[in-house]
């Protein structure tokens, strides 16, 4: 019997939150917070219409479902949880998701902060100390960001970098259960050709930066094939047309698996822009 009800009260759970979701993703975002949004979210100008209400309702849905934590004094204010959660959202846009079902907490600290880490030697020992961080991603449930690196990267989006952007591509690889620079792709088809074109590009870069030769991509994608898929994110959404120029098969694949074309998005609106004949 109390099993019978364990799964009743899980069906009702579900039930309201699909109703819950319905109903954030048809409201109209408040008009504050879309004004952050069209502020602090470069990317959000770019979207074609319909894309750009698909991200305030997926934005509102996170907002009301994850928890946001001050740390190292930093007092949480409506611009830094939109921000935040509008652009972790860019990510899921056009694709069948459950919102970062793993995802339970947003540590957001003033700057960078310092976290202990151990670090395994060849040898098998294993050295402790203290790291600065911008971001981390934990297949435990949160993800810790720096503010200030969060507003550095929207304001040099020619840099190619958005901590955002890179921890939230954690939690899509984490959701295979595995982090490894493998997301769970739409497609079982996929699969192949994810692994050549990305194991390639992978290897490529590493070469590269061993040689100390100048890299497209930032080097830091060659610690793990997971670095590697975060760091490809990043430049994806910040640089997509001059990815696309350069690693074509990789803005490809990343285009399949996020079902977005912003190097389309980015020419148009450069087009828009442009002077009237």
């Amino acid at each position: 019997m109390q099993m019978v009800m364990s799964w009743l009260e899980e069906i009702q759970v579900l039930g309201f939150r699909k109703w819950r979701r319905q109903r954030l993703r048809a409201s109209e975002m408040p008009p504050a917070w879309l004004a952050i949004m069209e502020r602090n979210v470069p990317y959000y100008d770019l979207l074609p219409r319909e894309q750009k209400r698909q991200l305030q309702g997926l934005t509102q849905i996170f907002l009301k479902e994850k928890y946001f934590e001050g740390c190292g004094g930093l007092d949480l204010t409506d611009e830094i949880k939109v921000t935040i959660a509008a652009e972790g959202c860019v990510l899921l846009l056009g694709r069948a998701t459950d919102i970062y079902p793993k995802l339970r907490s947003v540590l957001v600290y003033p700057h960078a902060y310092v976290a202990e880490v151990a670090d395994r030697q060849p040898d098998g020992t294993v050295v402790e100390g203290w790291q600065g961080r911008l971001g981390e991603s934990w297949m435990q449930g949160y993800v810790v960001l720096s503010w200030k690196n969060v507003l550095r990267d929207i304001a040099r989006t020619h840099e190619g970098r958005n901590v955002v952007f890179h921890e939230f591509a954690h939690q899509l690889d984490n959701e295979s259960g595995r982090s490894e620079g493998a997301p769970l792709l739409p497609e079982s088809s996929m699969y192949a050709d994810w692994a050549r074109v990305l194991g390639a590009e992978y290897d490529s870069l590493c070469d590269s930066v061993e040689r100390g030769e100048t890299t497209f991509l930032d080097p830091y994608g060659t610690v793990s094939p997971a670095e590697f898929f975060a760091v490809a994110t990043e430049f994806f959404f910040e640089l997509p047309v001059e990815m696309e120029q350069r690693h074509a098969e990789l803005y490809e694949q990343l285009k399949r698996f996020y079902k977005q074309d912003p190097a389309r998005y980015r020419q148009r609106a450069r087009c828009a822009d442009g002077p009237i004949s």
